[in-house]
């Protein structure tokens, strides 16, 4: 009609977990974990309920094996590896006994009280601050969901899945949140991309959305309230959008952006074998984070030398089993020996006083970020942490590891760690078990009263990794993943740009070496600044490995160091990040918005 009024562009900002960008009709998928019916069975019908239960738990198995050898026989075995946590899930005994008891004390159906127990869980995790945390929620969904379909289906043909995506034009799909099993299933011919409400970066999804180039933006608040099937819609997974209803601008802007994505990515492949070093020759080692092990493949194809912090919480969130020293030696040691000849450091672990282990708390932490975390938790159950102490260490008989102290404030932290590792090497002697002495141990600065005596510090360790993520959090006193406060949270804070290069000048001095492995390594606009601090190491997302490497041969260090004294002269973050971005934008224009 000719007076019919054009849509108007939405622009939804989320979290971008998987470069691309897709242009498709819009259409909704997945649901939510949703209560079952619960029926109240006559006081005989416990022990056919159990044999319910089992049936599907059984079925389930066979699924995920099935998933396993599908990914397996598409992606690799590394990424087959994700659905190992999934089976720990299923098979947790503690879950299914409580399950079975429940069938018997409450005469209740399987499916009730299956579902019962997995939501008390969900709900705790989903309460945790720490979006790392918090995401392993969707693991336990994904089984779950499973587990309730083949108890409603013993057959296994009903039911509804991702598989039954009824619509035939290929699609960009929005759902409230993807499990890993929904993403391995998605047909690429017909799913281009994918948004979703829930989700973050390290998320398993995430992880498979990666490894099978699905363009994905996750975190998109509010994204089923704003939404409806059939609009047009524009993925862009490079920095974090789903654009609905895009205009012909848009469009036009979004087809020269591939193709400068593509020149660009083109020319970036070129410095995968290439050493990282500024344009006068000063050598940077850069390497990737990671928390999952089925990421070593995409470290290792983006040209990444080694790992600089590989996060180990996952191991204490599972099935205990994943805590044995033997499952972690041998998931360390695996990481040693492919990424060989370069090195991974183990950060051992870093989790707060809300979300570890509940039986070793009475009630919930008061104020977890100011609590029980870190290396405060490994000090005060020495046996766990040795444990993990021993394991890092198994694994340096197979490779160049290292392992770093994380949330440390006082050297006496240092040197307690310290003690306890020398125990661990005494106990593995004992046993004839080979692992490197001379393995290094670094300090993780990422509290202000670390920052401050970084010198003492420095006598205890071999290296410094500045956690940037905390330590601006902790010296603006912001929370960062609070909203209301979010726009204070300044990686450019004149006071956080100060801390960073008396961090790592304490670290010269004292002959160690120094580096970041917080986000704003990573953050190409931030990079003048840490080249200008003489920072030796850079640890960032397998994404950025590339960007940076382009970035840091643009740079001339003394120059860098110029600059940064002229950045600590600034008195607001907002300046200090203005001059970042001309720098930039005169310096390596292609890498930056």
């Amino acid at each position: 009609m000719a007076n019919e009024k054009t849509p108007e562009e939405l622009r939804l900002k989320g979290i971008g977990v998987s470069p691309g960008i897709a242009i498709a009709p819009l259409q909704l998928t997945g649901s939510r974990f949703e209560e079952p019916e619960t029926r109240v069975l006559p006081a005989d019908s416990g022990p056919s309920e159990k044999t319910r239960l089992q049936a599907a738990l059984t079925a389930t198995r066979e699924q995920i094996r099935a998933l396993q050898s599908e990914i397996d026989g598409t992606v690799g075995s590394d990424h087959a590896g994700i659905f190992d946590a999934h089976l720990l899930v299923l098979d947790d005994a503690t879950v299914i006994d409580e399950v079975m008891r429940r069938i018997e004390t409450r005469q209740i159906n399987a499916e009730s009280a299956y579902y019962g127990v997995i939501n008390r869980y969900l709900e705790s995790l989903r309460k945790i601050a720490d979006p790392y945390l918090r995401e392993r929620a969707i693991d336990i969904e994904d089984v779950a969901r499973r587990v309730l379909k083949n108890l409603r289906w013993p057959s296994g043909t009903g039911g509804e899945g991702i598989r039954g995506l009824d619509f035939e034009v290929p699609s960009i799909i929005a759902a409230h949140d993807l499990t890993p099993s929904d993403t391995v299933a998605l047909d690429r011919k017909r799913v281009l991309a994918f948004a979703t409400e829930a989700g973050s970066a390290t998320s398993h999804t995430a992880i498979m959305a990666r490894s099978l180039n699905i363009p994905a933006v996750v975190a998109v608040r509010d994204l089923m309230d704003s939404i409806h099937p059939g609009v047009t819609a524009l993925i862009d997974g490079y920095h974090g959008l789903l654009i609905l209803n895009p205009t012909e601008e848009t469009l036009a802007d979004y087809e020269a952006l591939k193709k400068r994505e593509g020149q660009l990515l083109k020319k970036l492949n070129k410095l995968r074998d290439a050493e990282t070093a500024t344009a006068d020759g000063r050598r940077i080692t850069l390497s990737a984070n990671i928390e999952f092990i089925e990421e070593l493949p995409q470290v290792k194809k983006q040209g990444a030398e080694g790992v600089g912090l590989y996060r180990t919480e996952f191991f204490y969130l599972n099935e205990t089993d994943l805590r044995t020293e033997e499952r972690q030696a041998e998931i360390y040691t695996k990481a040693a020996s492919e990424l060989t000849p370069h090195g991974v450091i183990i950060r051992t672990l870093d989790v707060g006083g809300d979300k570890l282990w509940p039986e070793h708390f009475e009630e919930p932490e008061p104020n977890p970020f100011l609590g029980w975390r870190g290396i405060r938790v490994s000090l005060a159950r020495p046996e766990i942490f040795k444990t993990q102490l021993r394991a890092v260490l198994r694994a340096s008989a197979h490779g160049k590891v290292g392992l770093m102290y994380p949330f440390l404030s006082c050297v006496e932290e240092v040197r307690g760690a310290n003690q306890l590792l020398e125990e661990a090497k005494l106990e593995l002697d004992r046993v004839g078990q080979p692992f490197d002495p001379d393995i290094e141990v670094g300090a993780m600065i990422e509290i202000p009263s670390a920052a401050l005596m970084a010198d003492a510090f420095a006598a205890e360790v071999d290296f410094f990794s500045i956690g940037t993520n905390d330590l601006i959090q902790y010296t603006t006193a912001v929370d960062r993943i609070n909203e209301r406060v979010a726009d204070l949270y300044q990686p450019t804070h004149p006071a956080v740009v100060k801390l960073i290069h008396e961090i790592i000048a304490a670290a010269h001095r004292n002959n160690i070496w120094a580096g970041v492995c917080g986000e704003i390594a990573g953050d190409v606009l931030m990079t003048p600044l840490l080249i200008g601090a003489k920072v030796d190491e850079l640890s960032v997302g397998a994404a950025q490995i590339l960007r940076v490497r382009r970035a840091v041969s643009q740079l001339d260090s003394d120059y860098c160091a110029n600059f940064l004294q002229e950045a600590m002269q600034q008195r607001e973050g907002s300046e200090i990040t203005a001059m970042c971005r001309e720098l930039a934008a005169e310096k390596y224009p292609e890498l930056i918005d």
